[in-house]
């Protein structure tokens, strides 16, 4: 099929209907006329020859030739956007370029010194840091908000190369102050099956984490195979510390987070006996760059030892 004739904004109202499934939705998201979506579906279809969508006055659903267009057009659709924007940013910012960075985490304190020596390395190049939310852990990173994100392991996306591991982490366990394990001297994972814990709202399914990402740090099942019921739904930290505070549910969380967000109304217990999480620097494979492999470089040079003496940090 000969797309040639096609925009941008013409592939961008067809994936956006595909998405939507609803006329009315995708005018108002994109902000053109109705009129506009169905001209645009209509030279589509009048191009391929059948139908994109099967139609009737409720419903609107993709055709199988539809979902094989849809398919093979998002990948590709998104990394133009993405190349363009590359070069634009590489215009607005000279040779030296920029690299936003996310982080799922709220502490820079492991990762500043080898940030710093990139920048030392780098002195033109403009470093963007911005905070994620675990809510939607890789959206920025999909949608070329973000160039790269140093999050936690395991990452088993296809489209994203993990590099090297930046530094490990304990876990503690968030609770409300008058929480019956308030004032305990530490907790385990089998304790979760006692009370119940946060989950990510399910209102957005395509954005939500994958749930192997959410296990590494809230799992779904004790290890004597109890299940871990998802009793409250918070997708910030914000929120999830306020609704800890009102008793609402318990979670484990990363170590640091005892010290950024540490209140009267909560207490935070070592989980001796959990796995420490483990942070890695991630980028989308079809969006790397120098400045992301110079960056990975710098990473993996200043691996941090573990409690063994043994290196971390080795690409992956």
């Amino acid at each position: 099929m000969d797309l040639r004739d096609l925009d941008l904004r013409d592939i961008e109202i067809f994936l956006m209907l595909s998405a939507e499934l609803h006329f009315g939705r995708t005018a108002e998201r994109l902000h053109v006329s109705q009129a506009r979506v169905s001209q645009v579906i209509g030279k589509l279809e009048r191009r391929i020859g059948g139908k994109l969508f099967e139609r009737t006055s409720r419903t609107v659903a993709l055709t199988p030739v539809g979902v094989r267009l849809r398919d093979d057009l998002a990948t590709n659709y998104r990394d133009l956007r993405a190349s363009l924007g590359r070069a634009s940013r590489a215009t607005r910012y000279g040779d030296g370029g920029i690299l936003r960075l996310g982080l799922t985490s709220s502490d820079l304190t492991h990762v500043r010194p080898p940030l710093d020596a990139f920048q030392a390395t780098h002195p033109d190049c403009l470093l963007h840091i911005e905070h994620i939310h675990f809510g939607n852990p890789f959206g920025a990173l999909r949608g070329d908000d973000i160039d790269a994100l140093m999050t936690w392991l395991p990452i088993h996306e296809p489209d994203f190369v993990v590099g090297p591991t930046l530094y490990e982490e304990p876990f503690v366990l968030l609770v409300g102050a008058d929480h019956p394990l308030a004032h305990r001297e530490s907790a385990s994972y089998e304790d979760l099956a006692d009370y119940g814990v946060f989950g990510v709202p399910p209102s957005d399914p395509e954005n939500m984490p994958p749930d192997y990402w959410a296990a590494a740090a809230v799992p779904f099942f004790s290890p004597s195979g109890r299940p871990i019921a998802r009793t409250a739904y918070a997708s910030n930290f914000q929120d999830l510390v306020l609704l800890a505070a009102a008793g609402k549910a318990i979670t484990p969380v990363h170590a640091h987070a005892a010290l950024y967000y540490r209140r009267p109304d909560v207490a935070y217990i070592p989980m001796p006996d959990v796995p420490p999480a483990r942070w890695a620097l991630v980028w989308r494979r079809s969006g790397e760059t120098d400045l992301i492999k110079d960056l990975a470089a710098v990473f993996a040079a200043g691996r941090v030892p573990d409690p063994d003496g043994d290196p971390v940090g080795a690409p992956s």
